[in-house]
């Protein structure tokens, strides 16, 4: 696809044509589906069941496990569209070793769309789907992830040296606002500050978008009202912003020199020759810079702020992870990497990895026919007592020395369509509790438990902590 040159006054019209290509059947792609055969689920309206599946998710998985088995199957908007949940690690073995021809993850997180866009690596597919994912991948291999390491480190302890002593905040916004400050430097490589200022909004509105906004965005009329009307001006607000980063810097004197994402998504696009323009459009760049952030975002502070609630209620496990911290070496690297991984499996952030069939398959010995949506809950796969023993306890010891079973620990999904930047994740988790536990020790305030924000589970208080310097 040629290099789209446009200005301003098109970003609304461009947003807008999104919000038309992007609905929630996955752009009209969806074959119909013979719903005779389909495991047993509960008969509720595909409304209530979808509400429930977004809203009330840390109930219904556990119900529908409980009284329907290890799959089920739920219906949803739009037509009562078929979901077929597998809840064991064979099962989840099954459908991440599929034929991605046959097996496509774009078309079910197609909810996504009005905010990713159809170039998005989560909404990509086939020849497409591979060709994102290889233009992308230099900027998450290992050599890359050690450049960034760096600045991850230096944004933790600046973020840091600014939490109040003896009084409770809310740890889960400020490690948004890191994980924040980390993406919009690493994967945007913006550094001037008044542009800084104006992404910081515009993205924290669109990653607070709420479900009842998600599920019917594709409605135009409700465009001009409440949240709708909100939504769409944001999304227009931060395409604005976001163009204009892509068109300076594809001009930037120094972008050959430059190790940011977008930087390198320019560079790589332009050497790989796709298209009849060469290179990737300025609409591609934004769909995938937007799914970098928002994907790579609060799914990361949540994990922290969860880690940090969690060992504020253990005295000893704090102080190891101090110790652990203080060592800065391959052992103090392990524990750190430990307590990350248990506070992702304990507190999941995503519910489900779900594909959609193009064919008819046989899963876990059940036929599916084409046009169903197929999935793992990772909600049960981390919580089951054959997988962990214990499951409700905090322990980073599971992960310490050795993996989980394969397929019992699966946040960034599993197969060929894993998360991209789960290694950065990683890496990002470990350098920021590092450097607050060089800093501070942490205590828990009060209680919390999961809150379902848009596609996300969120500590419902803000995983309320207290810190005390060393």
């Amino acid at each position: 696809m040629a290099i789209l040159e446009h200005d301003e006054t098109d970003t609304r019209a461009l947003t807008q044509q999104r919000f038309e290509r992007m609905t929630l059947a996955g752009g009209g792609g969806l074959p119909e589906v013979d719903l005779k055969g389909l495991p047993a689920g509960p008969r509720w309206p595909a409304f209530a069941q979808t509400v429930a599946l977004m809203r009330f998710r840390h109930w219904f998985h556990p119900y529908l496990h409980r009284t329907y088995g290890d799959v089920y199957t739920v219906r949803l908007m739009p037509k009562g569209r078929p979901l077929v949940f597998f809840t064991r690690p064979e099962h989840a073995k099954e459908i991440f070793a599929g034929d991605p021809e046959i097996f496509h993850a774009g078309k079910g997180n197609a909810i996504l769309g009005p905010v990713m866009g159809e170039h998005s690596l989560l909404l990509q597919d086939g020849a497409e789907h591979k060709r994102a994912r290889k233009l992308l991948m230099p900027a998450f291999n290992g050599q890359a992830l050690r450049g960034y390491q760096g600045l991850v480190a230096a944004l933790a302890r600046d973020e840091v040296a600014h939490w109040p002593e003896g009084r409770p905040f809310r740890s889960h916004d400020r490690m948004n606002v890191l994980t924040l400050e980390v993406i919009l430097r690493v994967v945007f490589g913006v550094t001037d500050e008044k542009r800084l200022a104006a992404l910081r909004p515009r993205v924290t509105a669109t990653v607070n978008v709420s479900p009842a906004v998600l599920l019917v965005w594709t409605i135009p009329a409700l465009h001009r009202y409440g949240p709708w009307k909100a939504a769409v001006q944001n999304q227009v607000e931060l395409d604005e912003l976001m163009y204009a980063e892509i068109r300076e810097r594809r001009t930037a004197p120094d972008l050959a020199e430059r190790t940011d994402v977008l930087s390198r998504l320019i560079r790589e696009g332009a050497e790989s020759g796709d298209g009849p323009g060469g290179g990737l459009s300025d609409i591609e760049l934004r769909d995938q810079l937007v799914t970098l952030l928002l994907a790579g975002h609060e799914t990361t502070a949540t994990a922290l702020a969860w880690a940090l609630y969690e060992l504020g209620r253990d005295p000893a496990l704090m102080r190891r992870t101090q110790e652990a911290a203080d060592a800065d070496d391959a052992d103090g690297d392990a524990w750190l990497d430990a307590v990350l991984k248990e506070s992702m499996r304990l507190h999941p952030v995503i519910p489900m990895v779900v594909r959609t069939l193009m064919k008819p398959q046989t899963i876990a010995g059940v036929d599916i026919p084409r046009g169903a949506t197929v999935g793992p809950s990772i909600l049960i796969a981390h919580s089951r007592e054959d997988n962990y023993e214990h499951p409700e306890r905090f322990d980073p010891e599971r992960f310490l020395g050795h993996n989980p079973p394969p397929n019992t620990w699966i946040p960034f999904g599993g197969g060929v369509r894993r998360c991209i930047g789960a290694g950065f994740a990683m890496m990002e988790g470990v350098a920021v509790l590092r450097e607050v536990f060089r800093s501070v020790g942490v205590t828990a305030v009060g209680t919390d438990e999961p809150l379902v924000r848009n596609i996300t589970s969120v500590p419902r208080h803000g995983a309320r902590v207290e810190v005390a310097a060393r």
